[in-house]
């Protein structure tokens, strides 16, 4: 399960020597970085201790077991496969989104996809998508975790996680819209480069959007 990441830092008395050292945890899950807490909190030893996420947010304790009593209704494990479609002649652009994630202990699928006007090329149009991925994941309230995106998109792969730099401003524009709204929400985005062929669902989308045929709709997914 893809979730919320803390890492510890905290000031422990050592008894012999009366003296306080400060130390610092790798990062773990929400329930294991609660359970080290406890544990060290019985010690007796324990000066202070602060909860930081992989964006340097820090946590109260209260707000950690509040996260993780509301994981489960809230939507997790997300995968999505993003694509983007342009059109020279028109300059229209179609996007098509498939994100995958769990809730209520259950597996869910959600399409969408829609068109856009004026981009300048394909891989404007792939930024769109990615852009109006977050846009969708800020409306299913998905904050505070790591999701998954897949694309078969190299130039936004590599230049969106920081592989490649990034000179055209068109681009840049996307990618600044992009880096605010995911430190908004507190994500963490792993991006993978697949083939085309494995992006046929997204493909599928952008492809209809182009011709008219928009699509938002959300469906309970078996195991």
């Amino acid at each position: 399960m893809i979730e919320l990441k803390i890492r510890i830092e905290w000031s422990y008395l050592v008894l012999k020597t009366k003296q306080s050292f400060f130390m610092k945890s790798e990062f773990m899950s929400v329930a294991h970085a609660l359970m080290l807490h406890d544990d060290l909190e019985k010690t007796g030893r324990l000066k202070s201790i602060d909860f930081y996420d992989e964006q340097d947010t820090t946590w109260t304790k209260k707000e950690l077991l509040k996260f993780l009593k509301q994981f489960e209704t809230e939507p997790h494990d997300v995968k999505a496969y993003i694509d983007g479609g342009f059109e020279k002649e028109t300059k229209n652009s179609g996007v098509g989104l498939a994100i995958y994630y769990k809730q209520n202990h259950k597996n869910w699928r959600l399409r969408f996809n829609d068109t856009l006007e004026l981009l300048e090329d394909n891989n404007e149009a792939e930024y769109a998508a990615l852009y109006l991925l977050l846009r969708q994941l800020e409306e299913l309230g998905v904050h505070h975790q790591t999701i998954q995106v897949y694309s078969d998109s190299m130039v936004v792969v590599n230049q969106a996680s920081g592989e490649w730099p990034c000179y055209e401003e068109h681009y840049l524009a996307w990618l600044e819209r992009i880096d605010q709204l995911t430190a908004k929400l507190g994500l963490t985005i792993n991006y993978e480069l697949i083939d085309r062929s494995l992006n046929k669902e997204a493909d599928q989308l952008a492809t209809q959007a182009l011709v008219g045929t928009k699509i938002e709709a959300t469906i309970e997914k078996q195991a």
